[in-house]
């Protein structure tokens, strides 16, 4: 299981909160793994250069075409300026069509928490997939 380790583009302040967001990307086949990686190294290079992002990793697991990312930010604001900015705006929209799932989940937590780890990230991606899935079960009746 390829992971890009935790990389700290800015450091945050010694005190306060930053906001988390981690994501579950599952592709439609495996012909679509190799461009969704290509993909998501040019947005891994863009968000290591981020203004207001105070971490970030990765994860691919090509063999179950899954993806998850993991990043801190000072804000939403800032994680909102840097999906609109590109190449990530360009990427999301390219690889729309070769997506199957996606989830994704925000939380505060204290820096000084910081790395969050990948047990922690991937215990709320579940928690929201499964609200998720709750929601649309509802929606459908």
């Amino acid at each position: 299981m390829p992971t890009l380790p935790w990389v700290t583009p800015q450091p945050p302040p010694s005190e306060g909160t930053t906001v988390v967001m981690a994501s579950r990307f599952e592709v439609r086949s495996l012909r679509d793994v190799p461009r969704f990686f290509l993909k998501s190294m040019a947005a891994w290079k863009q968000v290591r250069s981020a203004p207001g992002a105070f971490g970030a990793s990765l994860v691919a697991q090509p063999g179950k075409r899954v993806f998850y990312t993991l990043s801190a930010w000072e804000s939403r604001e800032a994680i909102y300026a840097f999906a609109g900015t590109e190449p990530h705006r360009g990427i999301m929209t390219a690889l729309k069509p070769t997506m199957r799932t996606s989830t994704f989940t925000f939380w505060e937590a204290p820096v000084g928490q910081l790395p969050i780890t990948w047990d922690e990230a991937k215990r709320r991606i579940e928690e929201q997939r499964a609200t998720d899935a709750a929601g649309q079960g509802s929606a459908a009746a």
